[in-house]
């Protein structure tokens, strides 16, 4: 099914797409504007958001409907809010890579001919950024729902646009702070802002709100998808370390090199003896960081605990979510769909704890 699900959704991106040239034009401005949208837009992914709120829509329908087909054009929308936030991240990170394809702003700095290519390039990135959260607006309102529902849904998914970008500004503020006033609760708020919102709980919530279930079952699945969200993001920190460049799409040295406060860092600058700590500090706080650095920093962190406590940490919040997912009113069928779902999305990280088990 879900296999399914996402060749449609899919279909669905190069439709709204197709329409999207048709409608604004885009392509007139510039030709390069539209392509490196679709361009971005179309790259191979997961497709989680627009997957998670199409089973969350369906589960709360008869167990005879089919699914509706502007369900899935609808549920582009979580896409798109995705794609806003990755290529407004790729800029402030610098990044070069992304889905193992140059990120936009390497794509728009040949736009024109300039002494200053590379400014070219994150300028018109930010405006395309823009563009494509428009966009996800105009998705959404594709959908077709009671106004009230509608209505609801829309100020959600409104809001977790602001509380991602509050956690964006929460993590510049974290990578110009001292590693030691940084708390675990402050690592969690920015999981939580960051990735969880809107990679989880917001496609969930939406569809439940736009199928029309009961607040005390929108309740549940907006703690269910925080709680997954920071386990999903405590994983990607753990394969920012500990995977390979062809697997995560990015460069290996991506994370380090941003000296990114994460858990497996407040672990590992909490947990170790002083002069351990020291050498930890040395290879962290290093301007520069090359491949030597990054395995003796896998090391570290391996043999402090922190690997092993991330992970653990990613398995009481998977656990937590499944006994959640069982007390929801949604259909067996979807319930079985959407923890095979999260279970698929954890395997990485079981396969790291495989790896490092003598070290664990």
């Amino acid at each position: 099914m879900i296999a399914d699900i996402k060749l449609q959704i899919d279909a669905s991106l190069a439709s709204f797409l197709k329409r999207i040239r048709s409608e604004y034009k885009l392509h007139l401005v510039d030709p390069i504007l539209f392509e490196s949208i679709k361009d971005f837009t179309l790259r191979e992914g997961k497709r989680i958001r627009p997957l998670l709120l199409i089973l969350s829509y369906q589960g709360y329908q008869p167990a005879s409907q089919p699914i509706a087909p502007e369900i899935f054009d609808a549920s582009t929308c979580m896409e798109l809010l995705h794609n806003f936030m990755l290529i407004h991240d790729d800029i402030i990170d610098r990044s070069d890579l992304r889905r193992g394809k140059p990120t936009l702003h390497q794509l728009l700095k040949k736009a024109a001919r300039t002494r200053e290519q590379e400014k070219l390039g994150f300028d018109l990135s930010i405006i395309a950024g823009d563009i494509v959260y428009a966009l996800a607006i105009d998705a959404f309102l594709s959908m077709k729902a009671p106004a009230d529902r509608k209505e609801r849904a829309l100020k959600h998914f409104i809001q977790t646009a602001a509380f991602t970008a509050m956690g964006e500004f929460i993590d510049i503020l974290h990578g110009v702070s001292s590693l030691s006033k940084i708390k675990e609760e402050d690592v969690f708020l920015n999981y939580t802002l960051k990735t969880a919102r809107y990679t989880f709980e917001c496609p969930l919530v939406v569809g439940a709100m736009l199928a029309g279930a009961q607040q005390n079952d929108i309740n549940k699945l907006s703690e269910l998808g925080i709680l997954i969200g920071q386990a999903f993001q405590i994983q990607d920190d753990i394969l920012g370390i500990f995977d390979s460049q062809k697997n995560i799409g990015k460069s290996i040295l991506s994370d380090l090199s941003e000296s990114k406060k994460t858990l497996l860092v407040w672990h590992a600058n909490r947990k170790l003896p002083v002069q351990k700590r020291k050498v930890f500090l040395k290879y962290f706080l290093k301007p520069k960081k090359n491949y030597q650095d990054l395995v003796a920093i896998r090391k570290i962190f391996a043999q402090s605990g922190s690997l092993g406590y991330s992970l653990k940490q990613i398995a009481n919040r998977a656990q937590k979510a499944k006994q959640l997912l069982e007390e929801l009113h949604l259909s067996p069928k979807y319930v079985s769909v959407i923890q095979n779902l999260i279970d698929g999305l954890f395997k990485p990280s079981r396969m790291i704890a495989e790896s490092y088990q003598d070290s664990l």
